[in-house]
């Protein structure tokens, strides 16, 4: 949050205390397209493998140069961990899913033979 903007945060507490934000809060109107766009530019180096959808970053690996699809993957994912390291953004483990084939984004499967609904979403 930009230092002029602080003030513009402020909460009065009904012990009569004054608190302003020194971080931007999601309750903001623009927090989530503020929190998109800055995701964006740090993962901008990786977006070649590894795009970005609000906080939601997808990997994907072919083989390529001799290396295996599993192989080009832990490269992939130790660029894209020691770049979030670097900017100090954090994953929640138990939302991970690595190594995977396929995988659930918007109500869609994921894979390597493309784009199709997701099962449990169409009953």
């Amino acid at each position: 949050m930009r230092e002029s903007d602080i003030p513009l945060t402020a909460v009065s507490t009904p012990s009569g205390m004054l608190w302003e934000w020194l971080v931007m809060p999601q309750g903001l109107k623009n927090a989530p397209a503020t929190f998109n766009r800055c995701v964006t530019h740090l993962l901008r180096s990786v977006r070649d493998f590894a795009p970005s959808y609000f906080n939601d970053v997808c990997i994907h690996s072919r083989a390529v140069d001799g290396k295996s699809e599993v192989e080009m993957h832990k490269e992939h994912l130790h660029k894209l961990f020691a770049l979030m390291r670097k900017h100090k953004l954090y994953v929640n483990l138990k939302k991970c899913i690595l190594g995977a084939s396929e995988i659930p984004v918007l109500g869609c499967l994921v894979g390597k033979n493309g784009v199709r609904p997701d099962p449990g979403k169409v009953e």
